[in-house]
């Protein structure tokens, strides 16, 4: 059976009303598999830097990162708890479907 996530659209939609992401910085916490990191990236942010604790979901995000968004996101293995970022780095910070 195949799963589709939001089908509708409204995550996207809920996203690009919540403020403007073209040429931001992003930080995505729990990042899982990167299937909300790859739709962020169509906003058009800088960068994005994508953490989760799960290194297999990690690899997986990574496996399926497309050659064009390389640039653009950087997938890491990580807690909140270890965050080392230095104040201001980010514009965005993105905590959803975090269990």
């Amino acid at each position: 059976m195949t799963v589709r996530v939001d089908p509708e659209q409204n995550e996207i939609r809920a996203l690009k009303q919540a403020g403007t992401w073209r040429d931001r910085k992003v930080l995505e916490i729990g990042c899982g598999d990167g299937r909300l990191t790859l739709r962020l990236a169509a906003l058009g942010p800088k960068l994005i830097h994508a953490i989760d604790p799960s290194s297999d979901l990690i690899r997986t995000a990574r496996e399926n990162l497309p050659a064009g968004r390389a640039k653009q996101i950087r997938y890491k293995v990580g807690t909140t708890e270890g965050l080392k970022y230095p104040p201001h780095t980010f514009d965005i910070v993105v905590f959803s479907w975090v269990l």
